[in-house]
């Protein structure tokens, strides 16, 4: 039976890969960018691979791993300061939201996509929907087998990629294989006790996966924890620059008046700049909108059956 789901799941996301058009692929070395790597071993494919110049980052290590392993042509844009705040002020116009784990993580693929468009290309393919169809986040692990079931039948509901509408608003086609709808359907008939799962005494989410691709890839990749983009890029550092580059005394006043003014309680000296960046375009989120459910940090609409506020990043709420 476990052989059989493994070869299921190898077949189906060879064939979605290999239906994809796009000449490129954004490579983090992650168990879900490392696996689409190899099954377009075949293609003629350049892989990029985005991290930040100023903060620690682990991507760069396991991306150039996988490129070396396959020979797949590899190359590392390192994002200083200046095109870090360039690409949040534009990723914050594009998505619509102030919430800095969203942002943190939106930002690199902004730059990639930014970057594999100055260099001609018109079409990416990315690892996104492998964490929320095989239950990838590690809050998962901490829940029950029927928990766990609730839990993803509700995110996959609402669940969003910022890295879609990104690629929209700079006419770039995104490509996800892991949502190619056979492999969304097969991947929701497997039971979450094969999703999260102990191996050698260590419980990993995404367990399946790993297992079916445990020989295709390398091991130290097969069975990497979870990094957040954020992490792995290096993009969590910048929580400490801007509490940093902020005074106390702005953050307190700016903090009290919008929260006085608009209604948004924000939490960080990081969420205040992005907060002022989202007001550039946007009216406060207490005037957008119709709806009985809102947050209540910052007013904005929240989804039913969300339990987080994808507008400030509130949670759980």
């Amino acid at each position: 039976m476990l052989q059989e789901i493994c070869s299921n799941l190898q077949k189906l996301i060879s064939d979605a890969v290999s239906d994809c058009k796009s000449d490129c692929m954004a490579l983090s070395g992650g168990l879900d960018s490392s696996i689409l790597a190899f099954c377009l071993n075949d293609k003629k494919i350049k892989a990029f691979t985005t991290i930040t110049k100023d903060f620690p980052s682990t991507d760069l290590v396991y991306s150039q791993l996988v490129a070396k392993q396959i020979g797949l042509p590899l190359e590392v844009q390192t994002a200083s300061i200046e095109q870090l705040l360039f690409a949040i002020d534009k990723t914050i116009k594009i998505l619509k939201v102030f919430n800095p784990i969203e942002i943190r993580n939106a930002i690199v693929m902004y730059l990639t996509i930014n970057m594999i468009k100055e260099k001609g290309y018109s079409s990416i393919i990315t690892g996104d929907g492998a964490d929320e169809l095989f239950a990838g986040y590690n809050f998962f692990q901490r829940m029950t087998g029927a928990e766990l079931q609730q839990d993803l039948e509700r995110i996959w509901q609402v669940m969003h990629f910022p890295t879609k509408m990104i690629g929209n608003s700079m006419d770039v086609d995104v490509e996800m294989p892991f949502l190619n709808d056979t492999v969304v359907e097969y991947a929701k008939s497997i039971s979450t006790d094969l999703k999260v799962h102990e191996e050698k005494g260590k419980k990993f989410g995404k367990w399946i996966l790993r297992k079916a691709f445990e020989r295709t890839i390398p091991e130290t990749i097969a069975w990497r924890e979870k990094s957040a983009m954020q992490d792995g890029s290096g993009t969590t550092g910048l929580t400490s620059f801007f509490s940093n580059l902020i005074s106390d005394s702005v953050s307190k006043d700016k903090l009290l008046l919008y929260l006085e003014n608009e209604k948004v309680r924000l939490g960080s000296k990081e969420s205040l700049y992005y907060y002022e960046i989202y007001r550039k375009y946007y009216d406060p989120p207490a005037f957008l909108g119709v709806s009985k459910s809102r947050c209540p940090e910052c007013n904005g609409v929240i989804h039913t059956d969300s339990h987080f506020c994808r507008m400030c990043g509130s949670f759980p709420i």
